[in-house]
């Protein structure tokens, strides 16, 4: 028997035990970052092909997408950062027992990035270096004499952190601190690049913005637990005065999470999301297909499934 056929017999297998399924049995939280818009289309294929459920794919923040696994009303998140939404993971995982990580996490890095011709060619390579008013105005995009630097999108955890980072470091006094949407931000990026001008940002790997530009990360002390308290706007007013976060990232994992309540509604889901794994690589790729290249994600999903039948099968099987 063939991979192939060996799908379509689970699936056959699968719908004696759940039934005819109704509608949106399933619904994949989607935050809006380019890799989990195709991993959730992945999975959605997946599901609907093998486990003859039909399901449904929901944009959310992450705070709007754990809540709604509390209480059921959705059942994924495909990509998790940590420590970045630490605190959902606590609150649901740990503390309300009503969300599920799942523990084939991919590693990921994040930190400050700049063209590497900024780095070798302007003397910007430490994110020390931020905190020297003349190194800063080189980032001066619209003439007012103070450089700008984006941080990430409204919604992240991780643009949260970014600005405790720059409080701590020193740099929100010498650059403006800029917040919004990740397609304006590497747009502008794409635009520097092909003027041969200045440009500084956040930046994440897994990500297909490593392939399309060469970016140097910038130089940190190497991270310190001790330097790192980070408190949430939503538990404190004064989280910003109370927060530090004066050393590297401690890098990343990414893990799909899913609604413990699929344990006993849909347990051949529950199993599908606890056996899933993803490859960094995969993941930059997906977002090059989908950003660069246009790709529609549904014709990504079905390109990918297509492809990787052996992964498939051993989220299916494990």
């Amino acid at each position: 028997m063939n991979r192939t056929t060996s799908v379509l017999a689970l699936a056959g297998a699968s719908l004696t035990v759940t039934g005819a399924a109704s509608a949106a049995d399933i619904v994949i939280g989607v935050p809006n970052w380019p890799s989990v818009n195709a991993t959730a289309h992945i999975l959605e294929l997946v599901i609907e092909e093998n486990l003859g459920l039909d399901v449904e794919l929901q944009n959310g923040t992450n705070p709007i997408v754990f809540e709604a696994m509390d209480k059921g009303s959705m059942h994924a998140h495909p990509e998790v950062w940590l420590p970045n939404q630490q605190n959902l993971h606590d609150t649901y995982v740990n503390d309300n027992g009503t969300v599920v990580q799942n523990m084939n996490g991919v590693r990921a890095e994040q930190g400050m990035c700049v063209p590497r011709y900024v780095a070798e060619e302007m003397g910007v390579t430490s994110i020390t270096d931020l905190t020297d008013p003349e190194k800063a105005a080189i980032f001066d995009a619209n003439g007012d004499g103070r450089g700008e630097l984006w941080i990430g999108a409204p919604g992240w955890a991780s643009t949260i952190i970014e600005r405790i980072r720059a409080r701590s470091y020193g740099y929100e006094e010498t650059l403006d601190i800029e917040e919004y949407d990740e397609t304006i931000a590497y747009a502008n990026l794409d635009n520097a690049v092909e003027a041969g001008e200045p440009w500084i940002g956040f930046c994440y790997s897994p990500h297909y913005i490593f392939v399309v530009h060469d970016l140097v990360v910038l130089e940190e002390p190497a991270h310190d637990p001790d330097t790192w308290t980070i408190v949430q706007p939503t538990d404190d007013p004064a989280w910003l005065e109370m927060s530090e976060a004066s050393t590297a990232w401690n890098g990343a994992t990414l893990h799909l999470h899913y609604a413990k309540s699929l344990e006993s509604d849909f347990p051949e889901v529950a199993a599908l999301f606890q056996n899933y794994a993803m490859e960094g690589e995969m993941l930059s790729d997906m977002g090059y297909e989908l950003v660069i290249e246009g790709t529609d994600p549904a014709d990504y999903a079905r390109t990918w499934v297509d492809a990787n039948q052996d992964m498939v099968i051993d989220w299916l099987t494990q």
